[in-house]
């Protein structure tokens, strides 16, 4: 990736994770192209955060393979080029058994988290190869290294997440595109906090300690590293 202001495009922005990869990049002198479902989510986030010339904030859902392409296309006229794609965006539902779990959960797991990867794929990767380079990091989970009880169709859902940014690297890595994955465990959020007031957010990993991780990924001191999938396991 290029050292001189690269753009960055950053989905699933105007989360809590997406807010600390968006501090990081900025904080290295990137350009951002600022990705969510909801423009008014994108503008409470980002609003007076930083000069309008340096990100572009742009509403897509990611669903939309045409919104998708839209979307790429726009940062392409912006900036010029896409030097690093951080796919942030997905989901996570629990609490049924397999042979209990319904199709509004089915859909809405593998939609968030694999549709939305094949659409951005498909909406970035031909001008990663156009310019000649590129980085791409996905978000896994640690939790989908393996089967878990009443967690069936999200440990499926980010299991195939994973494989598809494997088979994404496979397919790039000669053409000077680095394609990798992080895995982390419970992230340190609010919605976390709240849903789990029992336990010990500081064994839990901070959004910006990931966004530390996912900057060196997208960094040229990773250019040797083709289709890792990375744990990122805070304290536990």
């Amino acid at each position: 990736m290029s050292d001189a202001s690269p753009a960055v495009m950053v989905t699933g922005a105007a989360g809590h994770l997406g807010q600390a990869v968006a501090a990081a990049f900025a904080a290295s002198g990137a350009r951002l192209v600022l990705v969510d479902r909801q423009q008014q989510a994108l503008h409470a986030a980002f609003d007076g955060a930083g000069a309008s010339g340096e990100r572009l904030l742009l509403a897509t859902d990611l669903l939309d393979a045409a919104q998708t392409q839209a979307s790429a296309d726009a940062a392409v006229r912006h900036f010029g080029r896409i030097d690093a794609l951080c796919h942030l965006a997905g989901g996570f539902r629990m609490g049924e058994a397999v042979h209990e779990s319904t199709d509004a959960t089915w859909d809405y797991l593998f939609d968030i988290n694999t549709r939305t990867l094949r659409n951005v794929a498909r909406a970035v990767v031909p001008q990663m190869l156009r310019q000649g380079a590129g980085r791409i990091v996905t978000v896994g989970a640690a939790s989908a290294q393996r089967g878990l009880a009443l967690m069936g169709a999200y440990t499926a859902a980010k299991s195939a997440a994973i494989r598809l940014t494997e088979a994404l690297s496979a397919e790039l890595r000669e053409h000077n595109i680095n394609v990798n994955c992080v895995l982390p465990t419970i992230l340190d959020t609010p919605d976390n906090r709240a849903a789990m007031p029992e336990a010990d957010p500081a064994r839990w990993v901070a959004p910006a300690a990931l966004a530390d991780v996912i900057l060196f990924l997208c960094s040229n001191a990773a250019r040797a590293v083709h289709g890792a999938a990375l744990p990122v396991s805070g304290l536990s």
